[in-house]
């Protein structure tokens, strides 16, 4: 099998209001959405490849309209792919997303991508009439009616849990063709192996443990695709973790640590983690482990290993794990641009020369 010899970089965002540890204030919604759209054109500036804002229905985010902050953003960019991170695709319209994303696709002139998952939380259930018995049938269900709305601008589809659609036309078509559309996962081996029957590119949410132990998932993911029929050698793989970039290493920790131990901690009472220490921080920066925070250098070479053992082609860096300060987001954006990309693009090209002579 022959690898892809190309490497995507880009950020995650959930446009996160929580309150600042430090000082206990609570960003805005407006302000946040904001701040967001210029963290957006400065990764487009500093060359990233793409940005991804994830949808959460809930108080403590900003991000409950992903497709119109990434439009924004569109007109005001040039050259980064703009993709949802994830879209609920279970407590959601096919149709509408479809029609969101494509128009998005024609504001930034073929740059959309959709990411769909099921979610961390379940709030979007209950808010958009959905029943949590159906979690399973509805995803599977609407990720079968958005790709048949991407492959035809006619479409004929029934289901059981959404109205049946008789030979109508969707529009606006997408500038590309097909629409890219991600599966998001959290590691379950069900979604490794329907996104790889389905032949779709796959991003793994790595935010804790050791990513290395998510190779048995690439493999499964892969071997359903070579039974299906697809070319293994296209696949898309990424991953998507915490982290953030710092002139040095102690600049980036000292920063991000307390957000992040207590952002970890409130998303634990959600959702039945175990409680997040400064231990369990610093255990996680390890060279193996999934917290990506240090200078420009140590980051890029923790990509490169992650890459070497999953063999990914994308790299999702999620900086924003709580309400960090809005300048110093800008400046981790400014250096994983400028400084860590450039040395993870540099080896990945030696590496791939050295494999074609």
């Amino acid at each position: 099998m022959t690898e892809s010899t190309d490497f995507e970089i880009g950020i995650n965002t959930f446009l996160e209001t929580s309150p600042d540890p430090v000082t206990g204030k609570r960003i805005s919604h407006p302000e946040r959405i904001r701040n967001g759209i210029e963290e957006i054109v400065i990764a487009d500036q500093v060359g990233l490849d793409v940005f991804g804002i994830g949808e959460h229905q809930r108080f403590d985010y900003a991000s409950e309209s992903p497709a119109v902050v990434l439009a924004a953003a569109a007109a005001l960019t040039k050259r980064i792919r703009l993709t949802s991170a994830v879209t609920v695709l279970s407590s959601d319209d096919p149709v509408r997303i479809y029609q969101s994303f494509s128009t998005l696709d024609s504001i930034s002139n073929g740059r959309a991508e959709i990411m769909v998952g099921r979610g961390s939380f379940i709030d979007s259930f209950p808010l958009f009439g959905y029943s949590l018995n159906d979690y399973s049938e509805l995803f599977e269900e609407h990720l079968e009616l958005l790709l048949k709305i991407r492959a035809s601008e006619k479409v004929t589809w029934r289901g059981g849990h959404r109205p049946a659609i008789d030979n109508l036309g969707v529009y606006p078509r997408s500038v590309q063709d097909p629409l890219p559309v991600w599966v998001g996962s959290g590691g379950r081996p069900e979604s490794a192996i329907r996104a790889g029957t389905l032949g779709l590119p796959i991003v793994f949410a790595i935010i804790g443990g050791m990513p290395e132990r998510f190779a048995p998932l690439v493999e499964l993911y892969k071997e359903a695709a070579a039974r299906a029929g697809h070319d293994i050698s296209k696949l898309r793989i990424a991953t998507h973790s915490h982290g953030y970039v710092g002139e040095t290493t102690e600049q980036a920790v000292q920063l991000h640590q307390p957000y992040t131990v207590v952002q970890m901690n409130e998303l634990g009472k959600v959702l039945g983690w175990p409680p997040y220490s400064r231990a369990s921080y610093d255990a996680a920066r390890k060279i193996d482990g999934a917290l990506y925070v240090g200078d420009p250098e140590y980051v890029a070479e923790k990509i490169l290993l992650v890459r070497k053992n999953l063999g990914t082609n994308r790299f999702f860096l999620h900086l924003n794990i709580g309400t960090l300060p809005h300048r110093e987001v800008l400046r981790a954006i400014e250096l994983f641009g400028t400084r860590v990309a450039p040395i993870v693009r540099k080896e990945v090209a030696r590496e791939s020369k050295q494999t074609t002579i």
